[in-house]
């Protein structure tokens, strides 16, 4: 039986320094599966040459004289982008590496084993349609939450009006206290809560409202339809989550429409067990 050939993962390494770019050059020639077509010395050459050479898998330092990475990216066609793995020495730009949408962060010097986990993540990405994927992993991941079986965002928001608006139920409310005034705030239009010490903070709409209570407590007064506890200190409305992003230490960080980031920590990964990460 003849070998299947080896799928060919056309690859650009962009760093302003010659021996990074050089090192990466000789460990990535190891494997059979990359192709480098070029290098590029700084942002503005690597633009360029993205634009005209149309990689797959681009190596990306973050940190270069007159254009960084993260303006790299900017400055691409979003509907073009290759796939990009981020190589920096600074370990501060990592949540918003993968706010960016990076397949993997690797930290100057750059360890074996962390690079041949980049690229085994790319083998497995370069397959995919990126944007199904992405859609189909938070339907997942939202019918994981709620319970229900959502397969569509038509059907999602037929499953949220439901929840909201079903026969002679009431749209189920918080009451915040403070202060001798209560405030009832629509579940439905919270956004996430965070603790804050022996105080909630209760985010809807623009406005943060705040309540002395315990997690715990809180929990018991949410509707889990609508409210999913995603880490020991926060709660997010399920609705309101766009976009996942996994994180290398086995966390989540989850997009919502109001533009908020929010983590969802390793101990609840259990709630995404069909999403099959």
């Amino acid at each position: 039986m003849s070998k299947q050939p080896t799928r060919v993962i056309r690859t650009l390494i962009v760093d302003d320094e010659v021996l990074a770019r050089r090192g990466l050059e000789l460990r990535l020639a190891k494997q059979p599966e990359i192709k480098i077509i070029g290098q590029a010395e700084n942002g503005r050459q690597a633009v360029m040459m993205i634009t005209e050479l149309s990689p797959e898998l681009v190596f990306l330092d973050i940190q270069m004289p007159g254009m960084s990475g993260f303006e790299v990216i900017r400055s691409l066609n979003p509907l073009k982008l290759p796939m990009i793995i981020f190589v920096t020495a600074f370990d501060q730009y990592a949540i918003k590496a993968f706010a960016a949408n990076a397949i993997d962060y690797l930290l100057k010097p750059v360890d074996d084993s962390r690079l041949y986990q980049a690229l085994f993540k790319a083998r497995e990405r370069i397959n995919q349609n990126r944007a199904q994927q992405q859609q189909k992993s938070l339907l997942r991941f939202i019918s994981n939450l709620s319970g229900e079986n959502v397969n569509s965002y038509q059907q999602l928001q037929q499953h949220k009006n439901q929840i909201l608006l079903c026969g002679n139920q009431q749209v189920p409310k918080l009451a915040i206290r403070d202060a001798g005034i209560t405030t009832w705030v629509t579940q439905g239009n919270i956004d996430w809560i965070d603790a804050a010490g022996d105080y909630m903070c209760v985010h809807e709409s623009g406005k943060t409202h705040i309540m002395r209570t315990t997690m715990k407590a809180l929990e018991a007064e949410l509707n889990a339809n609508i409210l999913q506890r995603i880490h020991r200190s926060t709660i997010v409305n399920i609705h309101k989550v766009q976009r996942m992003q996994s994180h290398i230490n086995g966390e989540y960080f989850l997009t919502l429409s109001c533009g908020e980031v929010v983590k969802l920590s390793r101990s609840y990964k259990h709630k995404l067990e069909t999403l099959g990460h």
